[in-house]
């Protein structure tokens, strides 16, 4: 029956049901670090993965097990692991498919905390990268060398929602036999399926709309079983990278409203994208449910809806950008992104401020350039409060 279940339903009800106890509805949260056994050969069975089971806290507990097949059934996967972050999903994806001497395909407008990883300290373990424009399909071919082993994009990127054809470029990789790493934090699941397009690996920061309430810190890893195993045992556990119980617990809550969630983040954003592309001040909006977007036309087909994040420039330059943000009543400056609140941030100085400056044009970031997290306030609230405050840097910049 679940095979027919649509996605809401399966947020909400698959691999969870009441406890066989009590009757209680929650998801139990286990936190055990000692787990038990009948006798020494299950626990070789346990430990060898001949059957499904913990027996040590870093290598995952009931919880987060839940919390894996959850992801696994939403994203169309044989098995997913969670982990302690975003950045640990990502590094824990890289590593577990590079090895010293082995070359990986990149993305160029690639989330900062991924430039920093392949840009300082993949390179010490003998790992070796390069920033492609994954946009076209003969830089994907050209750039792939005999010791490269992955191609690794984000779609919509990070911050200025450029898209990538995820068909596309899986054709390219499974010619040459090599994986297809997709971060899919901005979409989730809901809103598009990498491994339906052909990628090996999804990955996804789940602090950010898969929890999407600003209390998590965690990542996901969503693919083959043999690979989520080998994570598991020869990288997670052994760094010490395992996702805890509580927090497991609060993402499995907060994926059972993840699409309707999604569907106001959607609504709102399209709306303030709307808005901002008509606005004097504003320069340039990023957003893929515009026609202007120059890839309008892909999103449409490998995206359900258009997602939460709009980027876009405002007049006056760097300055006038900040400015602007620090007028911001309702939205509030913050890093992250996918909670109730709108949260707004300037990418060059914060979440990107490991790429040089000199550099981040190449990688497709304005130094004016800002990234709003549209939240899940009334939407004319959310305009009013950018109207008056690219009013206020209007004033001061015609001054």
């Amino acid at each position: 029956m679940m095979t027919n279940w649509k996605f809401n339903t399966l947020a909400v009800h698959s691999e969870q049901s009441p406890d066989e106890k009590s009757g209680a509805v929650s998801q139990p949260i286990i936190p055990a670090v000692a787990y038990s056994f009948e006798d020494a050969d299950a626990a070789v069975a346990v430990v060898s993965g001949e059957i499904d089971g913990r027996y040590y806290g870093r290598y995952g507990n009931p919880t987060t097990r839940t919390l894996e097949k959850k992801m696994a059934t939403l994203e169309g996967a044989e098995d997913a692991l969670g982990v302690s972050s975003g950045m640990a999903a990502i590094s824990i994806a890289l590593m577990a498919h590079l090895s010293s001497g082995d070359h990986v395909v990149v993305t160029k407008d690639v989330y900062g905390g991924t430039h920093k990883f392949l840009s300082t300290i993949a390179p010490r373990y003998g790992m070796e990268h390069d920033f492609v424009d994954c946009t076209s399909m003969a830089c994907v071919e050209s750039a792939i060398k005999g010791n490269t082993r992955a191609v690794y994009i984000e779609t919509p990127s990070n911050p200025s929602l450029t898209l990538i054809d995820i068909k596309a470029v899986a054709k390219i990789t499974k010619r040459h036999n090599i994986a297809l790493i997709v971060d899919n934090t901005f979409m989730t699941p809901y809103l598009q399926k990498p491994l339906e397009l052909g990628a090996d690996v999804v990955v996804h920061s789940a602090t950010k709309y898969l929890n999407g309430h600003g209390d998590v810190v965690a990542g996901i890893i969503c693919g083959e079983k043999k690979d989520i195993d080998y994570m598991r045992k020869d990288v997670m556990g052994d760094l010490g990278q395992n996702l805890n119980a509580w927090e497991s617990f609060l993402i499995l809550r907060g994926i059972k409203t993840l699409g309707i969630r999604l569907e106001k983040h959607c609504r709102n954003a399209q709306k303030v994208a709307e808005f901002l592309e008509m606005h004097p001040f504003v320069d340039k909006v990023y957003y893929p449910g515009l026609e202007s977007h120059p890839q309008h036309l892909l999103a449409k087909q490998q995206m359900k809806k258009m997602g939460g994040i709009v980027s876009f420039e405002v007049k006056g330059g760097v300055q006038a950008g900040k400015d602007f943000i620090s007028a911001l009543k309702i939205a509030l400056i913050s890093f992250s992104l996918g909670d109730p609140e709108t949260l707004v941030q300037h990418p060059a100085s914060m979440t990107h401020s490991s790429i040089p400056d000199d550099l981040l044009a190449e990688f497709g970031i304005a130094k004016g350039l800002i990234r709003l997290s549209v939240g899940l306030e009334d939407v004319e609230d959310i305009i009013s409060d950018l109207e008056q405050a690219l009013l206020s840097v209007a004033v001061t910049v015609n001054k």
